[in-house]
């Protein structure tokens, strides 16, 4: 999962300007090529290869990765050494990859988020995976269908996932209790989260101060499209090779969730907390919500929060109104790796896609996962010992492995691959936000839609 910082609006700005000057780039681009190299380029290289990998994992989930690229450095001592180095946000590793393109001086790997999975194919730097896969017969089958299917485009895997999440209801169980309420019945629709936070509010006399509380977050609309199975974005989401020139930031389904959004807190039954994630967790942390909507990547913290304090619940991420359809769930979220071609040595793009192929393997994703909470993106990771034996101590991590095992692979669950990704998440948010104190959902949203239909197209018309 990625948040959009309060500096994004001149990261966004920073991306946009390189799309515009690749565009206008001629004979003035650096050395090697975007091909895939031969299979023997490390062995036909004399001495140590050394290789850049570029990050935005800090705090534990820094330490772990760091972790990762020890090990990998170890088992290739005097062949191969990685050198890892964090960026900052995912805003700010993408704003500095920026200036690498325009002075030559790119990473031999960087992980970028989702929402940039169009940008960086239109950067023109990057090897795809699929290349590297089919020159090896790597089975690229063995990606979670999902997680493979979001960095793909036009039926080509691009990159590599590192680290992925899914989106979860989070519950209070004790509250829950209190309030008279069924605690292993969690609420599915938004009409049921409803009825349950006028049970729960202290408005309506409820053990909690609101029944529900969740961050501005435009991923957090995207969920509830996707999960009604319906588009975030046209041209099939961007995945049938089609640009895409419209976000659905105004249909049925996103402004039905945005009125009902408007009418909790309206009426104190969900507090408005704003567009920083943490404050919404935090208030579900100390007791104040008791439902909230957030990524598995929370799971960790929530647990520890809510030990000794209260149950924590988890359930599938819910649908506009009815059930959940067969086949219909969330799109993921979080980040991958991307392997240079420009500007980079064959030695060095084959010592990337080792690197690659190592922290994609089920040992390296069981560790990853039990480290850190991410999701497992290779399947094989799930029937390693040491997964069941954490699944089964923590069952509260398979209810999303459950969830994006029953989702089939559409262009509804793999999200919205457009180069103005970003600048569409957050006009969602500004129509979200615009509905929350006290704006007409529909012209909300409309206004949303208008207001990033020019920052498409100018995208659309810097890379044709």
């Amino acid at each position: 999962m990625n948040r959009l910082s309060r500096t994004a609006a001149a990261a966004l700005a920073a991306v946009l300007a390189v799309v515009l000057a690749l565009s206008g780039c001629g004979g003035g681009r650096p050395e090697g090529s975007t091909a895939v190299p031969a299979a023997d380029a490390l062995e036909t290289t004399q001495g140590l290869t050394e290789i850049t990998f570029w990050h935005s994992m800090d705090a534990t989930n820094g330490i772990a990765l760091q972790k990762l690229v020890d090990q990998f450095n170890a088992e290739h001592a005097g062949r191969i050494h990685v050198t890892a180095v964090f960026q900052g946000t995912y805003d700010d590793a993408i704003t500095k990859y920026k200036a690498s393109v325009q002075s030559d001086t790119t990473p031999s790997l960087v992980q970028v988020y989702d929402i940039g999975t169009q940008f960086m194919i239109d950067s023109g730097q990057v090897v795809p995976i699929a290349d590297f896969a089919e020159r090896d017969g790597y089975d690229l089958d063995q990606i979670q269908p999902n997680i493979a299917g979001y960095y793909s485009v036009a039926r080509r895997q691009w990159s590599m996932p590192l680290n992925s999440s899914v989106p979860l209801l989070y519950y209070n169980k004790d509250a829950f209790r209190a309030a008279g309420l069924d605690p292993d019945d969690p609420p599915g629709n938004l009409a049921e989260i409803r009825a349950a936070a006028e049970r729960l509010s202290a408005s309506r006399g409820g053990p909690v101060q609101y029944g529900f509380g969740a961050a501005i977050y435009g991923w957090l609309l995207e969920q509830f499209a996707s999960t009604s199975q319906q588009l975030w974005c046209d041209a099939e989401n961007g995945r049938n090779g089609e640009r895409v020139t419209q976000a659905l930031l105004d249909q049925p389904t996103v402004v039905e969730t945005v009125g009902w959004w408007q009418q909790m807190t309206a009426d104190g039954l969900a507090v408005n907390t704003g567009r920083v994630t943490k404050d919404a967790q935090d208030a579900f942390k100390a007791g104040q919500t008791a439902i909230t909507l957030e990524s598995t990547g929370a799971l960790k913290s929530f647990a520890t929060a809510a030990e000794g304090k209260f149950e924590l619940g988890v359930a599938p991420y819910p649908v506009v109104s009815g059930e959940l359809a067969p086949g219909a769930g969330p799109s993921i979220g979080g980040a991958s790796l991307w392997i240079s071609g420009l500007g980079h040595t064959e030695a060095e793009k084959e010592a990337s896609w080792q690197l690659v192929q190592f922290l994609a393997s089920p040992e390296s994703q069981a560790q990853w996962h039990i480290e850190t909470g991410y999701f497992p993106i290779n399947t094989a990771a799930l029937e390693l010992p040491q997964e069941k034996e954490y699944l089964a101590a923590n069952p509260s991590f398979t209810v999303a492995i459950e969830s994006l095992r029953r989702t089939e692979l559409s262009p509804t669950s793999t999200g919205c691959a457009a180069g103005s990704m970003p600048q569409i998440r957050k006009a969602s948010e500004d129509g979200l936000e615009r509905a929350l104190i006290g704006g007409d959902p529909q012209e909300s949203m409309t206004k949303a839609r208008q207001n990033v239909g020019l920052t498409i197209e100018n995208y659309n018309q810097a890379v044709q």
